[in-house]
């Protein structure tokens, strides 16, 4: 169905009319805590420059900027664009056949546009975690009066309480966001129904103009939003989709964490500014910015952070347990055998068989192998990682180490032992050396012992790994992320 000949459409700082094939953009004499529309010299700048920038994305849709004359004298301005047909719009073909096809294309369009952008200084002061902290907190403070009314005061108390905890362990992860040249400038405003999926290609329209620093940044803070608005309308998979999509076509690796982070940064945006539609009586708009505000939240929950200590006596399955753990989660894997073998200087599949605290195996070596664990842990959290750490975790006081270590750098500890019948255990463990393609150098006599001298670890939630390997990774999960397993 064509769209009809003359329309209009609005937004809580512009109003667009549209005639034919044509579409008038007018921005609204306001002024708000963001910008600054008021007078109509305000008013013909900001329609240059968002003539200017949008160029950059669709330089075939932004036409220029015209003069409404009254009298003779020069009343406002519009922006004059091409206007597209709606049936393209992407939040449209959320709903049809095309949509894996048009988010995979879009996908590609906005990492062609970051690669094109080069690292920006200016970028890359706004995208230290310093500032963004700040960004946060002058949102938390704009959305101080809708507490209580459009939202929930206490939602947003926790929001702002894990926005803090995220970013106080992070400097390491924002230090080389910048330092890898992922500050740049970008959109700042990616919505699904600004985007116009045609033959040639996709349109991506309405740039963030009006403040060219909330347009810099992290690449990723600039994709979150529009990950933010897929999830909202077509689900977690599709918008999971697309940042795997644009980071296929980017070449670029990003944090989940940081990635959950950002969307949660951006779904609090669009919480506050359904909170100033609302106030402009915006039909459905205090019921979107609960919806918005609740995403946030959900986002900061999953970007938290988690060392996972994965333990138990040899052949109870901790390793196989650790390993699929690390497989359905996407959590970094680190194994005490091989961290064990790095520091000897031995290769990973090379044995040396020793007696209980012999050789290799000696207590100060044993010390060397723990601490180097949680150093390359603590490093990999700061950087935005989660981390299953597979070791037999048997002494108390490399556990408050690991503790310790979590605290440091604002992370969350999810402690796990694996208990097995020491017979059965006995028996895995003399498959394993049969077969001789496992790193560990453990046998059933040293087994015994060790689960005979392991200090209690009442901290630990126990797994019984007498069930399948698919089994106690479901009830693993649901200890580490909260999600309930299936059975």
């Amino acid at each position: 169905m064509s769209d009809p000949y003359a329309a209009i459409a609005e937004t809580h700082i512009s109003t667009v009319f549209f005639a034919g094939d044509r579409a008038y953009k007018m921005l609204k004499a306001v002024r708000t805590g963001f910008l600054d529309h008021s007078t109509v010299e305000q008013r013909a700048r900001a329609c240059r420059r968002e003539v200017e920038v949008n160029r950059r994305f669709a330089p075939d849709v932004y036409l220029g900027v015209s003069e409404i004359r009254e009298n003779d004298r020069v009343a406002d301005y519009v922006i004059v664009m091409r206007r597209q047909p709606s049936d393209r719009r992407l939040s449209s073909l959320l709903l049809t056949a095309e949509r894996d096809d048009a988010v995979r294309q879009v996908a590609r369009a906005v990492a062609t546009f970051h690669a094109a952008q080069p690292p920006d200084p200016r970028a890359g002061e706004l995208a230290s975690r310093d500032a963004l902290a700040a960004l946060w907190h002058h949102n938390f403070t704009e959305m101080e009066s809708f507490a209580g009314g459009f939202l929930d005061a206490d939602v947003l108390s926790e929001i702002r309480s894990l926005t803090d905890n995220y970013l106080a362990g992070r400097g390491p992860l924002f230090s080389s966001r910048i330092a890898n040249g992922f500050a740049r400038d970008g959109h700042g405003d990616l919505l699904a129904d600004d985007i116009f999926c045609l033959l040639d290609g996709p349109r991506v329209l309405d740039c963030l103009a009006f403040d060219d620093d909330l347009r810099l940044g992290d690449v990723l803070l600039d994709v979150a939003f529009l990950v933010m608005d897929l999830e909202r309308q077509a689900g977690t998979e599709v918008a999971h989709r697309f940042l795997r999509w644009y980071e296929e076509f980017s070449n670029e690796h990003h944090p989940r964490s940081l990635a959950d982070h950002y969307v949660a940064y951006r779904a609090l945006v669009r919480a506050k500014i359904n909170c100033l539609r609302a106030e402009q009586g915006s039909e459905g708009a205090a019921s979107d910015a609960a919806v918005l505000l609740a995403m946030s939240r959900a986002h900061l929950r999953s970007a938290v952070p988690r060392l996972v200590l994965v333990g138990g006596a040899p052949g109870t399955g901790k390793s196989t347990t650790a390993r699929g753990l690390s497989a359905a989660t996407g959590y970094l894997l680190l194994t005490s055998d091989e961290v064990r073998k790095d520091l000897v200087g031995i290769s990973h599949d090379q044995h040396a068989f020793a007696g209980l605290g012999e050789g290799i195996y000696v207590p100060s070596t044993s010390d060397r192998v723990y601490r180097e664990l949680l150093a390359r842990a603590q490093l990999l959290l700061g950087l935005g990682e989660s981390v299953v750490i597979d070791a037999s975790w048997t002494t108390a006081q490399s556990r408050v180490a690991a503790r310790d270590t979590a605290t440091n750098v604002h992370a969350e500890l999810v402690e796990l032992r694996c208990v097995l019948d020491p017979d059965v255990a006995a028996g895995r463990i003399e498959r394993r050396l049969a077969m001789g393609n496992d790193t560990s150098d453990a046998t059933p006599e040293i087994a015994r012992r060790l689960a005979a001298a392991a200090a209690p670890w009442p901290e630990a939630e126990l797994l019984d790994t007498s069930q399948t390997p698919d089994a106690v990774v479901l009830r693993a999960r649901a200890a580490v992320t909260g999600v309930p397993s299936l059975e």
